[in-house]
This record gives structure tokens, sequence and C-alpha cells, in this order.
């Protein structure tokens, strides 16, 4: 879970599980270490018409906690992607409809933010909904030191004195969207970008195979 200078990645252990849930459009369930959320996406489906939007669907994201309610914490996670699904989704294909995404952690061990788009990614895939490219979400953070540590545990988070995630597209490799936190200088958020962009390859080949591995069962 560090890097070196060289920019060698190294992430938790990956796992996915899609069509997990029955009454959802597109389910799917991603594990990084012992983080662990399930997602699930309904619609497109009729709108409310105080949210409704002339040209392209509304999208809805909701984020569940493990115990209680939700708090700032989600509010905030669920802005993030949010957003970071706005700018891969092709919502003018569906205007006047709702698309809802409703993510449930299961169990937090650092990273969730990140563990939470690549939830959202795979089950928009498994809704067979049209995007414009795929996304990944990747979480740094810069020790005490100044050691850049990807995919970081909770207790690794907690000792930090920054933390940031990215989304990352599938076509270019750019950035979707960040979220940061704590006190870093300017050339810390490229090397975290440089190595978030990186990581995603990583990602991104996980979700081929886990694809492939699912139809060529099917078939």
């Amino acid at each position: 879970m560090e890097v070196c200078g060289s920019l060698t990645v190294s992430l938790r252990e990956f796992g996915c599980e899609q069509s997990l849930l029955s009454r959802t459009d597109g389910s799917a369930s991603f594990v990084q270490g012992d983080t662990s959320v399930m997602a699930g996406v309904y619609g497109p489906a009729e709108v409310k018409v105080s949210k409704e939007i002339y040209d392209r669907a509304t999208l809805e994201v909701l984020v569940q906690p493990k115990v209680g309610l939700p708090s700032v914490r989600e509010r905030s996670q669920e802005q993030c992607v949010r957003e970071t699904c706005e700018a891969s989704l092709l919502l003018t294909l569906h205007p006047r409809s709702s698309l809802t995404l409703i993510l449930q952690v299961l169990h937090d061990d650092g990273s969730l933010l990140s563990c939470c788009l690549n939830a959202a990614c795979m089950a928009l895939m498994d809704a067979g909904l049209p995007m414009s490219c795929l996304f990944c979400g990747v979480t740094c953070a810069i020790s005490t030191d100044g050691q850049i540590i990807t995919d970081p545990t909770a207790a690794q988070e907690k000792e930090s004195r920054a933390l940031m995630t990215f989304a990352i597209d599938s076509a270019k490799r750019s950035v979707l969207m960040s979220s940061t936190k704590g006190s870093f200088s300017v050339h810390e958020l490229q090397q975290c970008i440089a190595v978030s962009q990186k990581a995603s390859e990583k990602i991104f080949q996980f979700y081929r195979d886990s694809v492939k591995r699912r139809y060529s069962k099917s078939l």
C-alpha cells in the first residue's frame, strides 16, 4: 500500500460481484481489502415533477452508513459520487426521467470514498446505462514523513497529514473529481495525481477481468 519514487503502486486485493440484488436494475458489491460497499441502481424511471429536468435525466445518489443515520460525511460522499457519475453518464439520452444510485457501506477500513466510486461504476455497468467512459476511485494518503500511501487503511488514514481521493476516467486517465483533506504542497498534489493515474490502470484491468469472467460463465 505504499509507493516509492519510481511510481510503483501497491493496492489491496479487490473483489467484485455483480447482479446480487433482484429488485434493482443493476447492482454490485466491491471490496478493497477490508472495506466493502454494496451499490444498487434504479432507473431510468419516472421522476417527480419538482425534480424533472427537461433535457436530461435526474441523478440522485444516497450513501447509507453501516450503522445510524447519514451525516455530513455521507452528504459529502454523495456529492462526490454524483459529480463523477454525471461526468461519465450520457444523461441526455434519458430526458425527464430519474436515476437513483444507493450505496450501502458494509465495512469501512479506509479508502471508503474510492470503494464507493468503484462499486458505483460496476453497478452502472451492470444496469447497462450508456456511459462515455468508465471511472474508478483512488485514495492517496501522505504520511507525516512525506511518503505517499495508496489505498490506505483506516489506521494509515488516521496517522496521515493529508488524504486525497481522485476519480479517474478510463479514456484519457484524466481527473473527473477530487476530494482532499489536510495540508499538502502543490508538488505533493501533482505526485498524488500521477500515482492515482498509475493505480487506475490496475483497477481498470480488474474491471475487464471481472466482467470477462462473469460473461464467460454465462455464455
